[in-house]
């Protein structure tokens, strides 16, 4: 715990300086970027939750894109990265346990309000057959693959809590460490690139994005609310022994 401490306080430290610092490019960088890079793990916490979550985000995979940007800070070393991971991982264990939850205790009024009809049949089989497998590699599988389909259905269909969190939990870890990788050893030549390229437009660009993102928690909040005060209780299905 104390890595992770020491990382954690590191990390924001590493962010606060970059912030203040004239180093080549970093005084044209946005606003926005430099404040969410600002954000770091809390941020990073923040986004996997929602992200994992039955709240819709207006791209797919936000946690992955924040995950990236951050360990890709010039500043960023590998305590800090794995201090970022752990951050995301738990977000997103959070997030779709919660997504898990709702599915157990709505059942299949749950997956009609949420899943869309043209894969709710196909969800459905792969759950009730490959159980854990399906939510792994679900969990796995970058956008456009749905997730949370896959997790509501885990929890409707009567997956027990002990394997649903070990299967997510597992395949979330490979995938955001594989990212926190990815992010030291190439995501800075990326960040190089946007600012020389779109140096003009990034803060536009990352705006519009805030926005979308807020609309779209919004909405899924006056839609789940909704969704509770229109729909009685649905028979709790029994869970399976773990």
């Amino acid at each position: 715990m104390s890595l992770f401490w020491q990382a954690a306080k590191s990390a924001a430290g590493g962010a606060a300086r970059h912030g203040n610092s004239g180093h080549s490019g970093a005084s044209h960088a946005s606003p926005l970027l430099r404040w969410l890079v600002n954000l770091g793990g809390v941020g990073l916490f923040g986004v996997a939750i929602v992200d994992s979550s039955v709240i819709p985000l207006p791209l797919p995979g936000s946690a992955d894109l924040l995950l990236l940007l951050l360990t890709s800070h010039r500043r960023t070393t590998i305590p800090m990265a794995v201090w970022l991971v752990c951050c995301a991982l738990a977000g997103s264990l959070v997030g779709g346990y919660l997504t898990w939850s709702a599915g157990r205790k709505g059942g299949q009024t749950a997956l009609a309000r949420y899943v869309p009809p043209r894969i709710l049949g196909t969800i459905e089989r792969l759950v009730q057959k490959h159980g854990v497998w399906s939510v792994a590699l679900s969990t796995l599988l970058p956008p456009p693959v749905p997730l949370t389909p896959f997790l509501l259905a885990a929890g409707a269909l009567g997956m027990g809590r002990a394997r649903f969190l070990v299967s997510y939990g597992v395949a979330r870890a490979v995938r955001y460490s594989l990212l926190g990788w990815l992010g030291l050893t190439y995501g800075r030549r990326i960040v190089r690139l946007w600012t020389k390229e779109l140096n003009g437009w990034s803060t536009p660009i990352l705006w519009i994005y805030a926005g979308l993102v807020a609309v779209g928690i919004g909405y899924g909040v006056w839609k789940m609310m909704r969704g509770r005060r229109s729909t009685p209780p649905a028979t709790e299905p029994v869970e399976e022994v773990a």
